[in-house]
């Protein structure tokens, strides 16, 4: 009870509202967690077709083994920070949104935005993906009041009106075992003129329950690139959206 109420609290409350105007279809690939796969298994679907991706990262995770699999080096996390690829944040102790109180989730974020900058001074995270869950109300107003805008779940895409402290997204590996859904997002997606972000964690011949096989990855991207629509980063599809730029907290 405490639980769905929380999750109806979350779409309900500390909404950053702001209208869509893209003038064209956009979809966005995330990475939670910052498994190496990730990387390792798309980098070169994405290179092939000259566009970019999210990854939220954990830092406090990097180097170590997570149910989501090999989480990036030290190394790999330097060297997407020099890419056109987007690091976003995702807490420095990868803490449940729901299950942490706020101040302990506010205090994992601020350690984060600092061990960003031990990496590169002049870094930032531009947006920030909740970990595990929904946010409570509180800290949705906390974060989305940081970044210029949070991801969250849903399985529904973006349309017509963003609240930017809560995007919707698609999990991957939700519908793994069923790709014909997936394409029919993109579909509805696209035809509503929204933006759909997906999401997964690792990409693996043998993924966890987190993530995705490279084979259906690289489907969904040659669906979504033969759909018409705008491949982008989330803070590059947010500016496709008509959203200026604003000061975070790791400036």
């Amino acid at each position: 009870m405490r639980y769905a109420l929380g999750r109806r609290m979350a779409r309900w409350f500390g909404k950053r509202p702001l209208r869509m105007r893209n003038t064209r279809p956009i979809i966005s690939f995330t990475f939670d967690d910052f498994p190496t796969s990730a990387y390792t298994g798309t980098e070169a679907l994405f290179r092939q077709a000259g566009v970019h991706a999210t990854f939220y990262t954990s830092i406090g995770l990097l180097g170590k083994t997570a149910p989501t699999g090999e989480i990036a080096s030290r190394e790999l996390f330097r060297e997407v920070l020099s890419s056109p690829h987007e690091v976003g944040c995702h807490t420095f102790d990868h803490l449940g949104a729901f299950e942490t109180p706020f101040g302990a989730y506010r205090a994992s974020v601020e350690r984060n935005l600092r061990e960003l900058r031990s990496f590169d001074p002049l870094a930032k995270f531009d947006t920030h993906s909740y970990p595990i869950s929904f946010p409570r109300t509180r800290t949705k107003r906390y974060v989305g009041n940081r970044f210029q805008a949070c991801r969250a779940g849903g399985q529904i895409y973006n349309q017509g009106a963003l609240d930017l402290a809560y995007l919707q997204s698609f999990f991957i590996e939700r519908s793994r075992s069923n790709p014909t859904a997936i394409r029919e997002q993109i579909e509805r997606s696209v035809q509503a003129n929204g933006w759909l972000i997906f999401s997964t964690h690792d990409v693996d011949d043998n993924p966890t329950v987190y993530g995705c096989t490279p084979a259906l990855f690289e489907s969904i991207l040659e669906w979504s690139l033969a759909s018409g629509a705008l491949i982008l980063p989330v803070r590059d599809a947010l500016s496709a959206c008509g959203i200026a730029a604003q000061s975070s907290l790791s400036e």
